[in-house]
């Protein structure tokens, strides 16, 4: 095991969904839509079965048959409660459904996405968008992917819940480069198979875990485009579940995948080796990136050949330096041996990285 092996752990089991409703056909369809969002939901078959969970619960669904019952109880209000029924539904639910306090009457088949979309909800619960970091290099083998890596560690040490997310199919695979090729849970071409939105624990379940790290990276098979609808809907399940979302994003431009991944407006980290070439190929990888909303910030890895400053880099790029990071002796072997980047205090890039999260108010140096 390469990584910290003390940052261990799982999310928490949280309260389930309650299905309220006597109606098997109403009951199959419900559990079908829950299923479909990751959640296995409580079923009562009547109100007083509810009664137990009917204020922990995350959400409540009560069916139209169960409706006027739950109003003649004078159930405590509560938010999160939505009345389900098969279109077009009897006119005398919609009186019982606003004395309960339900949010919406939700009638199937019509309003089945709207209400995969709630059990989702519950599951992952009111957590906040993580922060985007996009990572990306000013030409190939520029170090991009190392310092995805480095910083999604660095971010791990400090107990930050961070996803690291592999969008260059044709990169070899972060998994190797943490050291993790053999850990089990879904890869991209997985996930690729999947459609529909994605809840942050069943990413956080399924696919490579250690401790507050998730990745998301390839397999060794064959090379698989990630359609862009794909992206945005792994991204936004992950941001939901993690503080630091990290992207290694490939240099093709354009690319519809890229987009989503840069639609989510995070910064952007640039790696630009410290010589005239690079930076010369940096120049169009810069240029690609205009007209998005992202912060770029330049990252330049020495040594420079012919003394190059990374401050003269940067004014010709034309983007502010976050920093530049010296060779570290051996790093190319340890990485062979499995070691991560970014591991030990006196380690550049892990106090480069330390200084970027500073700077996003992400977790305290251990």
């Amino acid at each position: 095991m390469s990584l910290d092996p003390s940052l261990s752990g799982s999310p928490g089991e949280p309260d389930r969904p309650l299905i309220v409703t006597g109606d098997p056909l109403l009951l199959e369809d419900l559990l079908r839509l829950a299923g479909a969002a990751g959640s296995e939901p409580e079923v009562a078959v009547d109100v007083g079965a509810a009664l137990v969970s009917w204020r922990s619960a995350p959400l409540v669904v009560v069916g139209a048959d169960r409706v006027a019952e739950a109003a003649r109880r004078e159930l405590p209000r509560r938010p999160g409660v939505v009345v389900a029924g098969f279109d077009p539904v009897d006119p005398a639910v919609w009186r019982p459904a606003l004395a309960l306090g339900a949010e919406q009457v939700a009638l199937l088949p019509d309003g089945e996405t709207w209400l995969t979309d709630r059990f989702a909800d519950a599951i992952d619960g009111p957590q906040a968008a993580g922060r985007v970091v996009c990572v990306l290099g000013g030409r190939g083998g520029a170090g991009a992917s190392t310092l995805a890596a480095a910083l999604a560690v660095t971010a791990a040490s400090r107990h930050v819940p961070t996803a690291l997310v592999d969008g260059d199919p044709l990169g070899g695979g972060l998994d190797l480069l943490l050291g993790e090729e053999q850990a089990e849970g879904l890869r991209w071409p997985d996930l690729a198979a999947i459609r529909g939105r994605v809840t942050a624990t069943a990413l956080s379940r399924a696919v490579p875990r250690f401790g507050p790290l998730s990745l998301i990276s390839w397999d060794r098979g064959r090379v698989l485009h990630v359609p862009p609808e794909v992206m945005a809907t792994t991204l936004a399940g992950v941001r939901r579940g993690h503080d630091l979302v990290v992207v290694d994003l490939p240099r093709r431009h354009p690319d519809r995948t890229v987009e989503a991944a840069l639609a989510a407006g995070g910064p952007v980290l640039v790696v630009v080796p410290a010589d005239v070439r690079s930076v010369a190929a940096a120049g169009r990888v810069v240029a690609t990136l205009a007209g998005q909303p992202n912060d770029r910030w330049l990252v330049v890895r020495g040594p420079s050949p012919s003394d190059l400053a990374p401050e003269v880099i940067a004014n010709t790029l034309g983007i502010p330096l976050l920093g530049a990071v010296r060779p570290e002796p051996r790093r190319a072997v340890r990485q062979d041996w499995g070691e991560p980047p970014g591991i030990g205090r006196r380690s550049p890039l892990a106090g480069l990285c330390g200084r970027f999260l500073d700077s996003l108010a992400l977790g305290v140096a251990a």
